[in-house]
C-alpha cells in the first residue's frame, strides 16, 4: 500500500504528462513490445521515439 506521500508525488509527477491512447490490430501489441524491449527501450520510449524522429524529419519540432 503506497503512503500519502507516495500518492501525492505520484499525482505531481502525472500532472507534468499527457495521456494518449491508441489502437492496433490484435497480436500486433505484444509484437511492438517485444521489438522496443529488443531495442532496449520501453514501449512508451520506443514510440515517443519514433514520433520524435519523424517529427524532426518534417521540420514539426
Amino acid at each position: 500500500m503506497a503512503t500519502k506521500a507516495q500518492l501525492e508525488g505520484n499525482k505531481r509527477y502525472q500532472a507534468k504528462l499527457d495521456r494518449g491512447v491508441f489502437y492496433v490490430p490484435k497480436g500486433d501489441l505484444e509484437k511492438i513490445k517485444a521489438h522496443a524491449q529488443k531495442k532496449g527501450m520501453s514501449l512508451n520510449a520506443y514510440i515517443v521515439g519514433l514520433i520524435e524522429e519523424d517529427m524532426k524529419a518534417t521540420g514539426d519540432t
